[in-house]
C-alpha cells in the first residue's frame, strides 16, 4: 500500500471519533447478506487496514469524475518519456524535447544544455524520486508561497509533453486499476484535438463591448445573446469546423482499439481489464478567450452528437484562474444557447471547486446554481463551496428535486483546497438527499484510487454499509451510459422496471422481456450486473 495511502489511513482513524457515526444513521439493511456484510464492516470500522481490504472487494460501480492524464501515476509518464526520447530540464524538473537523437542504435536522446534524457532517472534514483514528487502530490508538504493547489495543477504542465499514441496504455492502467477494485464503468474525461477549431474561433473574433459600457469582467456577457452565438455557430460550421470531428473521434476509436489489443479483450486470454467498459466526456478548456472556448465547446457538442463512445461533456482547469473566474456568467450562457441546439448531449460541471480565501468571498455565491440553471448541467463536480452559495438550502433542495447528483472527490477536495471533515459538504448534500457518488478525479497525481475513497468516506464520515452501497448504485444511475434505467424511480433502489420484475435482481440469465429490456439499454445493463457483483461480494463476506 502506498505510503500517501497509509499516512491518510492512519490519519482518518485517529479522527474518526471526533466524526461520530453517519450523517444519515445506521440505515437498516434489507436482505440477511446485506445484514451480514454490514456487521462485518462495523467490526472492521476501527481497523482501517482491515476496512481497506474489505472495501476493496466491494463491488464499486462507476467512476464519473476521472481526467485522463491525472490518473496516470509519474512513474508510467517517465516510462513513456524515456520511449519518446524526452529530456528532463532539471532547473524546471519538467519534460521538454530533444535537440536531437544519436546516430548509433538504440537512438538516445540528446539535449539541449541544463536537461539529460528521460532515461537517466532510471539509472539515477536521486532524480527517478524527484521527478516522481515533482509530478504528483506525494511528499509534498505546503509552504509559505506554495499551497498544494499550486502544486497539484503545476504537475500537469510538467508531465505534460508524452506523445498522445501512450492514450491506449493509459485507458489499459485505469481499466486494470479499477477491475482489480471491482469496478465496472469509467466515465473518462480527455482533451482531444481542437487547434482548427481555435484558430477558426479567433479568425471569427468575438462582438466588441460597447466603449460606453460600464461593467466588470465579471458582469461583461457581450456576444452571448442567442441572435449572436447562432450567428458565430454559423461563421464556424461553414468555416469547417466540423473537419476536426472525424479527427477527434479517430482520436478516442484509435485510444479505444489500442486498449483493447493490449488487454486481448474479445480473446481467449483477455485480461481483467477487458470487463471495464469505458465512455469519455469531451474536455473543454475554461481557462481561454471566449472566441476559443466557444470553438471547442461547440466541437465538443458535435463530436459527443456523432460518437457514441463520447456521452457528454464538461468544463475543465482550475476554477479561480483569472479566465475561469472572469468568464464563468458568459461560457454557463454559451452552454445555455448550444444545449438548445443540441438538447441530447449530456453535461456535467465543474462547479464549486472553491474554497474561503480562494477568490473573494463573491465568487462563492453563484458558481454551483448558474452551472444547474444556465449551463445545464445534470452533474455538478465537487461543488465544495455550496454552502457559501446564496441561499444554499434553497439550492440543495433544487438539487434533490431535480435529481442533480454531486460527484465528490474526497482526497482530491483536501490536496488542492484544504477542504475536509468537518468543512466537507459531503453530510450536508446527504441530508438534502441530493444524489452522491464517490469518485477519484485524478487518482495519479493525487496517488490514490476508488478504494481509498470509500474507506476515508466510511472512516470520516462514519458512512455505513448501505450508504455506501447507495452511493455506488447512485454513480451508475447517474452516468451518462445510453438507455433506460433499471430502476422503476430515480435515485431510488428498490424496486425495478416492470420487465424485471419478479426475477432474481442481478441473476447470471435474465430471462425474456428482462432480458430484452437489458439487451438495449447499456445503463440498465451495468446496472443489472453491479447487483450480480453485489451478491457475489455479500455472499462471501465472512
Amino acid at each position: 500500500m502506498p505510503r500517501v495511502i497509509r499516512l491518510a489511513l492512519l490519519s482518518l482513524s485517529l479522527g474518526t471519533a471526533a466524526i461520530g457515526t453517519s450523517v444519515l444513521g445506521q440505515n437498516s439493511a434489507s436482505t440477511p447478506l446485506e445484514q451480514k456484510t454490514s456487521r462485518t464492516l462495523e467490526a472492521t470500522r476501527k481497523n482501517p487496514l482491515a476496512l481497506h481490504a474489505l472495501i476493496e472487494r466491494m463491488p464499486k460501480g462507476a467512476d464519473l469524475h476521472m481526467h485522463l492524464s491525472g490518473a496516470i501515476y509519474a512513474e508510467t509518464f517517465l516510462r513513456d518519456a524515456a520511449a519518446d526520447l524526452l529530456c528532463v530540464n532539471l532547473s524546471k524538473m519538467k519534460f521538454e524535447k530533444n535537440v536531437g537523437t544519436s546516430k548509433g542504435l538504440p537512438a538516445q536522446a540528446v539535449c539541449a544544455e541544463g536537461s539529460v534524457p528521460a532515461a537517466d532517472a532510471f539509472k539515477n534514483q536521486e532524480l527517478y524520486k524527484s521527478l516522481i514528487d515533482t509530478f504528483s502530490m506525494r511528499s509534498f508538504v505546503p509552504v509559505s508561497g506554495r499551497s498544494g493547489h499550486d502544486q497539484f495543477f503545476d504537475t500537469f504542465g510538467r508531465f505534460g509533453g508524452v506523445e498522445k499514441n501512450h492514450l491506449g496504455e493509459w485507458l489499459d492502467e485505469v481499466a486494470t486499476r479499477a477491475s482489480a477494485q471491482n469496478e465496472q464503468y469509467l466515465e473518462i474525461m480527455e482533451t482531444p484535438s481542437f487547434s482548427a477549431a481555435a484558430k477558426l474561433g479567433y479568425q471569427a473574433g468575438w462582438p466588441a463591448r460597447p466603449a460606453s459600457a460600464r461593467v466588470t469582467a465579471e458582469d461583461d456577457v457581450t456576444g452571448t445573446s442567442p441572435a449572436e452565438l447562432s450567428k458565430l455557430r454559423d461563421q464556424l460550421l461553414a468555416a469547417g469546423l466540423r473537419d476536426e470531428v472525424a479527427t477527434d473521434r479517430r482520436e478516442y476509436a484509435d485510444a479505444l482499439a489500442d486498449r483493447n489489443q493490449i488487454e486481448h479483450c474479445g480473446q481467449p486470454d483477455a485480461k481483467a481489464g477487458c470487463s471495464v467498459t469505458i465512455r469519455f466526456l469531451y474536455q473543454i478548456l475554461r481557462s481561454n478567450s471566449p472566441q476559443q472556448v466557444f470553438a471547442q465547446t461547440l466541437l465538443g457538442f458535435e463530436v459527443a452528437s456523432a460518437d457514441s463512445n463520447v456521452v457528454g461533456l464538461n468544463f475543465v482547469q482550475p476554477e479561480d484562474d483569472y479566465m475561469a473566474m472572469s468568464e464563468y456568467r458568459r461560457q454557463m450562457r454559451i452552454l445555455d444557447y448550444l444545449h438548445s441546439v443540441y438538447p441530447k448531449v449530456h453535461i456535467s460541471l465543474h462547479a464549486g471547486e472553491l474554497a474561503p480565501g480562494l477568490v473573494p468571498p463573491e465568487g462563492l455565491r453563484f458558481h454551483i446554481r448558474e452551472a444547474i440553471d444556465l449551463g445545464h448541467a445534470e452533474r455538478i463536480g465537487h461543488g465544495v463551496d455550496v454552502m457559501y452559495e446564496d441561499d444554499p438550502q434553497a439550492l440543495l433542495k433544487e438539487m434533490a428535486d431535480r435529481h442533480i447528483m454531486a460527484e465528490i472527490n474526497l482526497t482530491s477536495n483536501d490536496g488542492i483546497l484544504g477542504i475536509e471533515a468537518p468543512f466537507h459538504p459531503l453530510p450536508d448534500y446527504l441530508a438534502a438527499h441530493v444524489p452522491v457518488a464517490l469518485s477519484t478525479d485524478d487518482e495519479g497525481v493525487s496517488r490514490i484510487d476508488m478504494t481509498h475513497e470509500y474507506t476515508r468516506a466510511a472512516m470520516e464520515y462514519g458512512l455505513s454499509y448501505t450508504e455506501l452501497k447507495t452511493m455506488v448504485r447512485t454513480g451508475l444511475e447517474h452516468s451518462f451510459l445510453a438507455g433506460d434505467s433499471l430502476w422503476q424511480q430515480n435515485d431510488r433502489f428498490t424496486a425495478v422496471v416492470a420487465a424485471c420484475a419478479g426475477q432474481p435482481i442481478g441473476a447470471d440469465e435474465p430471462k425474456g422481456k428482462c432480458g430484452e429490456f437489458l439487451k438495449n439499454s447499456d445503463k440498465a445493463s451495468q446496472q443489472w450486473q453491479l447487483e450480480h457483483r453485489f451478491h457475489i461480494f455479500e455472499s462471501t463476506v465472512q
